[in-house]
């Protein structure tokens, strides 16, 4: 069953997810993730998934940061809205890899962080 996945939009949400200090590092992108509180976002009784998306300056100029961004978009609509836990916000940062990495690798890269935080059912 998949689900709309929410945006993460400022900084002070993207820093309390980094806070939690659960990430998991892969080839083609590294995955943050935080369990929210019940009272967080819109919806408090859905505790919906919420995903942010950042690519730094390290791996490009901005039309390869914006094309490393659009991929990582697409491997989230196919992964997270899938198979990822509600009631969690997730960081998903592109490396330098992203770019080049072979899609059904990007996927799997994401499905095995997932797994290795506890938030893949």
């Amino acid at each position: 069953m998949s689900f709309v996945v929410k945006r993460l939009k400022n900084r002070p949400e993207f820093l309390r997810v980094a806070g939690a200090g659960r990430k998991w590092v892969t080839p083609g992108l590294i995955l943050q993730a935080r369990r929210h509180d019940h009272g967080e976002g819109e919806n408090a009784e859905v505790s919906p998934v919420r995903v942010g998306l950042t690519v730094s300056r390290k791996v490009g100029n901005a039309v390869k940061r914006n094309r490393a961004r659009r991929r990582l978009r697409a491997a989230v609509e196919q992964v997270i809205s899938d198979h990822a836990e509600n009631g969690h916000d997730f960081v998903v940062i592109g490396r330098t890899a992203t770019l080049d990495r072979p899609f059904a690798a990007l996927l799997n890269d994401l499905e095995t962080a997932l797994k290795r935080l506890n938030a893949y059912r």
